[in-house]
């Protein structure tokens, strides 16, 4: 039986810093500037009990201005990184009241892990200071109540965080899937 790709969408606010973490863990580099991004996507593979698990990532434009085509990149999603930054309390919010429901309506099926980005921003962060930052545990927390499968937390800028979120948060996941995707086989 020929495995097919799975398939992971990157989906949360505008500039909360998806396309910078995988630029940074695909290309190894940080964007200088800031492009709003429609559509991008990119394939990897990493081995995992003698076998290679390919996966295709999809980078989604999440501005207003394109949420009429995000549904577009949906069709056979397996994994949802669903992210917002540590630095910004309305991308927090919009996790809730926005992204979870669009994801259960459209993707009921697919696994999601609950990405915190930009955790260099709270460097030098006193706690006197006016603007507030999402804490681990409140990130922890909110993976619980939407029911995420796990939560991890990272910085493109400094690479705090990066690799782990896909080599402990990502790729178990596809490990899952690809079980479950082989479980469905039926033998004549």
């Amino acid at each position: 039986m020929e495995q097919r790709t799975l398939k992971v969408v990157v989906v949360g606010d505008g500039t909360v810093g998806k396309t910078s973490m995988l630029m940074r863990y695909t290309e190894g580099k940080f964007p200088a500037d800031y492009v709003p991004t429609i559509f991008e996507n990119c394939v990897g593979s990493f081995h995992v009990e003698g076998n290679s698990v390919s996966y295709e990532l999809w980078d989604t434009g999440c501005q207003e201005d394109y949420s009429h085509l995000r549904p577009l990149s949906y069709t056979d999603t397996d994994i949802v990184i669903l992210c917002y930054a540590v630095d910004n309390q309305r991308s927090f919010a919009s996790i809730e009241h926005k992204w979870i429901e669009e994801l259960n309506c459209l993707l009921p099926k697919a696994r999601i892990l609950l990405v915190g980005c930009k955790i260099d921003t709270r460097i030098g962060f006193k706690p006197g200071n006016t603007k507030p930052f999402i804490t681990y545990n409140q990130g922890s927390a909110l993976a619980k109540r939407i029911k995420a499968e796990g939560y991890m937390e990272c910085s493109a800028l400094s690479g705090e965080g990066l690799r782990e979120v896909f080599t402990d948060g990502l790729f178990p996941l596809l490990v899952k899937c690809l079980k479950k995707q082989k479980s469905h086989c039926l033998m004549l």
